[in-house]
């Protein structure tokens, strides 16, 4: 039996028949946690059970928010969520409530309003998102994904480049606006992002999750799981 199977298998004996169970999956930008998500709701769904997955990047305060409040340069730190409505809204899951969660755009880089995903009692709801223990409880159970810090860096640059060539001819990307970037203009502008906020948030906020973990799982350069702690 694979680690994921293992975790899924030690998650479905700690699922009480129709209350719905919330996995938070957390972890450093760039670490794989909606791919994780992703294969943990499908071996869930395996058992057989439904599942649904959703990333918590909803629920952080839109862009203007934020602007208003100065926080621009601090997405994705603490301070730019807003964690009185996840909480509420996981709460309104378990109690059995049909209940609105908000989706975001990775093309405008801003909460998607319009388009919620509507749940409706899972048996589990598999969330990925930064600072997950700011919302345990209601969250059941949390699963940090940790690697070495070069090669998350790596994963980030490997994952953002792309990014930022697809967006030069798509006026609604957000990444439009380095259209006249050139490769080196591009690695140095992720070297950046990297050492002034992703690196930051990770040391000093990120970590916190870590220690609030109830399962952590090291990852190794090539994405595979190396070690399980906490099963």
């Amino acid at each position: 039996m694979s680690d994921l199977a293992t975790i899924a298998e030690l998650l479905r004996a700690r699922v009480t028949p129709g209350v719905p169970y919330i996995v938070g999956v957390a972890g450093s930008v760039a670490v794989g946690k909606s791919t994780f998500a992703a294969a943990l709701r499908d071996s869930v769904a395996a058992w057989p059970a439904q599942a649904e997955t959703i990333a918590t990047d909803g629920f952080l305060f839109p862009n203007a928010v934020l602007d208003a409040r100065g926080l621009t340069m601090r997405k994705g730190f603490p301070e730019s969520y807003d964690f009185d409505a996840l909480r509420q809204a996981l709460a309104s899951i378990k109690g059995g409530t049909r209940t609105a969660l908000p989706r975001y755009s990775h093309v405008s880089y801003d909460v998607d309003t319009a388009n919620p995903l509507w749940i409706e009692k899972p048996d589990v709801l598999v969330l990925d998102g930064l600072h997950l223990g700011h919302a345990k409880p209601p969250i059941d159970c949390l699963i940090y994904l940790d690697a070495e810090e070069v090669v998350i860096e790596r994963w980030f640059t490997d994952r953002l480049l792309p990014l930022m060539l697809a967006g030069r001819d798509d006026p609604a990307s957000f990444y439009h606006r380095f259209r006249d970037f050139d490769d080196a203009a591009r690695a140095d502008f992720a070297a950046r992002v990297w050492a002034g906020i992703n690196l930051p948030n990770l040391r000093e906020h990120i970590v916190d999750d870590r220690a609030a973990a109830d399962i952590v799982v090291i990852k190794n350069a090539g994405h595979a799981i190396a070690a399980v702690t906490g099963i």
